[in-house]
């Protein structure tokens, strides 16, 4: 079967707790748009129960959230764990905001994917998930 793809990838963009500074998630959504993308966003002040119930409702490629409050090492293993539960294993799961490197590599290292600093460029964010989705999910589709 051909690892071409039917439809655009879909993406959930999302923010998760009571951090509520939505400018970057709000840029990084339109710039997936922009590259051809099909985009969701979730809004501010949303639980991971919430965010992993609309993955699995809007049947997404990639679930990125935008943390900037320190929360990252709750709330990206708590998502996890709740896609785990709920038999999604084939979603990537990346995001960005102000996390400390340390905290990436360790996060990497529970399966999370690839996270984005402040500044990293959109294209980058946009080939990274485009490339992982065409690898794990192409034949899927």
């Amino acid at each position: 079967m051909s690892n071409e793809r039917k439809r655009p990838v879909r993406v959930l963009v999302a923010k998760v707790g009571l951090d509520g500074h939505d400018r970057g998630a709000k840029v990084i959504a339109t710039s997936l748009r922009d590259a051809g993308m099909e985009v969701i966003y979730t809004g501010l002040r949303q639980t991971p129960e919430m965010v992993v119930n609309t993955a699995l409702q809007e049947d997404v490629d990639a679930l990125g959230i935008s943390i900037l409050s320190g929360a990252h090492m709750t709330v990206f293993p708590r998502v996890m764990q709740l896609l785990k539960e709920k038999g999604i294993n084939n979603v990537l799961l990346t995001g960005g905001g102000i996390i400390p490197d340390e905290d990436m590599k360790e996060l990497q290292d529970m399966g999370v994917g690839r996270l984005f600093p402040p500044g990293t460029p959109t294209s980058e964010i946009s080939s990274y998930i485009n490339e992982w989705v065409h690898e794990h999910r192409g034949e899927l589709l």
